[in-house]
């Protein structure tokens, strides 16, 4: 049926309505799309262009040669060196285990270092070069350069590594560097972006980890091409970093080679510190350990062997270790004392071998006393009763506050690990600590350097030294950064009495010198060459009532771990004070016995530059002396240390 006019004249409308809502709709949107278009392409060009090349270029850093350490002479402690290495990248390797398989043909490689660095292949970015063999030969090196073809992904590359020529020498001065760890950065609120290179070693421990940012440097850069997945196309440019700065430290190689070496086989410390600057010619702890091995990256049986050790040779004894000072202490209680105007040199005690005090015995070491002792006679002889009547005139706030001047109780800032504040207590502090009363007990105790009272050997080093000169010398480790000298420790005046200074340098002259002395057997003959110095004894374990019944056990017949500790401190030569030297040999016995003997001979060496002529000792002991020499000669790898050019 024909359909109305009408109706097709509406119908063409509706149409020519709908095509023109359509058509306009059209056209917004092209319009929108050609200003969108105008917006990315002309307004934003500048900004779309620079991130298109920062998805093309990447930004590296390259890590800066480390800083180098040296002696106070110029002998290199810490170097770079050359270091070979062989590396794989798996995305041009393939088949990594097979390629690996060929390359065992060729080199010898550690198979524990090897398994380590197939685990980092497997969890890290294909392109990604990974380590697989370090600080290989230049005849391994030259291998697998020539066989390149069969060894696809495989590199041989050089880099700068850590080596410590003088090795277990300074091991616990310089410490050592590691790959950057977890721990490291989480103790970092900002961690330097060169942290972040994967295996970029930092200073772990001692002068390396204190010294961190002076040795660190400055990274470099280079811009690299890269492609969609990341992977290195070319490098376009590059900007070198700046390389760390040189530290030289106050320490005497050659010294430091004989302390090391005069300590042998103990467990013991040794420190000799210069009087009148401060300077530490030798920081020694025995036994010690090479600190290239850590570089390296030890293995577990190497560092199971260190950790199980019963004389601990990771510990820095001579910084880290805190002992009760014994006798050494003893010229604390006596300048607190003459210092209060509480007694006279001249006044004398009767020591009959003990002293009740507070309804207990506290006894003297001999057993059948000393008699009448004055102060110079109680410190030439180590008389305990003596300090023990003067501990209760005195009191522990007074004795510990000397101690604090002369540096005991003190964390002296140097740039070592750990570096022990020791402890001279007080009433206070055993309420805070032990939530009890002090006792005049403990003051007795604390007045022959024994019950709370704690020193390190670095401690009573600084304590000699002050004791010599009267001058509030502090120690110093670093004496240049790149040729820029360091402030000294000379120190002022303490403000200390002359007099009484000189009644304590000549008793402790009188120690060493006079046939009572309990060092008489440690002297040194040539008279300018006279030492001043003072026996310690530190007890370990309380002897018990019935033990003292029985005659009380010879230490000697005791376990080791259960033996006193042997001290002995000195300043020489005592007309014009050089060296002050402390020395703690762990549980060794009687100071005047396992340490003054030591102490004697690296003052000796220290006072000469090298090896003392036999003419400085007692004529009874030149043949033990020279049969000594003759062996640590024989044990000293290092004993003619030259100037930069030894290695």
């Amino acid at each position: 049926m024909k359909r109305p006019r009408i109706d097709l004249e509406a119908q063409h409308r509706l149409i020519t309505r709908r095509a023109a809502i359509l058509g306009g709709l059209q056209l917004a949107f092209v319009a929108g799309l050609g200003a969108r278009m105008r917006y990315l392409q002309v307004d934003q060009a500048d900004q779309f262009r620079m991130l298109a090349e920062e998805n093309r270029i990447n930004i590296r850093l390259i890590p800066p040669a480390r800083g180098e350490v040296f002696d106070r002479n110029g002998t290199p402690l810490a170097r770079n060196v050359p270091s070979y290495r062989i590396v794989v990248v798996r995305e041009d390797a393939g088949d990594v285990a097979d390629v690996v398989a060929r390359l065992k043909t060729i080199v010898d490689l550690d198979e524990e270092q090897l398994e380590r660095a197939l685990s980092e292949v497997n969890r890290s970015a294909p392109f990604l070069p990974i380590t697989l063999a370090q600080d290989v030969s230049w005849d391994d090196l030259s291998r697998v350069s020539v066989n390149a073809p069969a060894l696809p992904g495989i590199t041989p590359e050089v880099g700068l590594s850590r080596v410590y020529p003088l090795g277990s020498d300074f091991a616990h001065v310089l410490g050592y560097v590691g790959p950057v760890s977890d721990y490291d950065l989480e103790k970092l609120e900002t961690p330097d972006q060169l942290l972040r290179i994967p295996r970029f070693q930092i200073g772990k421990v001692g002068v390396e980890a204190k010294s961190e940012d002076v040795l660190r440097g400055k990274a470099g850069a280079k811009r690299v091409e890269v492609n969609a997945t990341g992977r290195v196309m070319r490098e376009l440019d590059r900007r070198d970093g700046v390389a760390g700065a040189d530290v030289q430290l106050t320490i005497d190689a050659q010294l430091q080679n004989y302390v090391q070496a005069r300590l042998g086989e103990e467990s013991a410390s040794a420190i000799i510190m210069d009087c009148q600057n401060g300077d530490l010619l030798a920081i020694a702890s025995a036994p010690s350990f090479d600190p290239n091995l850590f570089v390296r990256g030890i293995s577990v049986a190497d560092y199971s062997a260190l950790t199980e050790n019963k004389y601990r040779p990771l510990a820095s004894k001579s910084v880290q270790g805190i002992y009760p000072p014994g006798s050494t202490f003893k010229m604390m209680t006596a300048l607190a004392a003459l210092e209060d105007g509480l007694i006279t040199p001249e006044e004398t005690v009767w020591c009959p071998g003990h002293l009740e005090v507070a309804g207990r015995r506290f006894h003297c070491w001999k057993r059948v006393g000393h008699g009448h002792m004055d102060l110079g006679q109680s410190l030439k002889q180590s008389c305990d009763v003596y300090y023990y009547d003067l501990a209760v005139k005195v009191g522990i706030e007074k004795i510990s506050a000397m101690a604090r001047r002369f540096g005991l109780g003190t964390r002296h800032d140097l740039p070592m690990s750990a570096i022990a504040e020791g402890l001279t207590p007080t009433k206070d502090w055993k309420y805070r600590v032990h939530g009890a009363d002090w006792r005049v007990g403990d003051t007795v105790n604390a007045s022959i350097g024994q019950g709370y009272m704690l020193a390190s050997p670095l401690q009573l080093t600084v304590m000699a030294a002050r004791l010599a000169t009267g001058r509030s010398v502090t120690p110093r480790l670093i004496k240049s950064v790149d040729g820029i000298e360091e402030p000294d420790g000379a120190g002022e005046d303490m403000g200390i009495a002359r007099r009484n200074l000189k009644k304590m340098q000549d008793a402790m002259y009188a120690v060493v010198n006079d046939r009572k002395g309990t060092a008489y057997s440690s002297r040194t003959i040539a008279d300018d060459m006279r030492m001043a110095g003072k026996t310690g004894t530190s007890q370990v374990r309380n002897i018990t009532a019935e033990e003292r019944r029985a005659g009380v056990v010879r230490n000697e017949d005791l376990p080791w771990e259960r033996r006193d500790h042997a001290l002995f401190v000195n300043f020489a030569p005592f007309d014009n004070p050089k060296y002050a030297v402390a020395v703690v040999v762990e549980h060794g016995g009687g100071g005047s016995k396992a340490a003054a003997p030591i102490a004697r001979d690296i003052t000796l060496q220290a006072l000469y530059g090298g090896e003392p002529p036999l003419e400085a000792y007692p004529t009874k002991d030149r043949d033990r002396i020279a049969l000594q020499q003759e062996e640590l000669r024989a044990v000293r790898p290092v004993a003619d240390i030259g100037g930069n050019d030894q290695v």
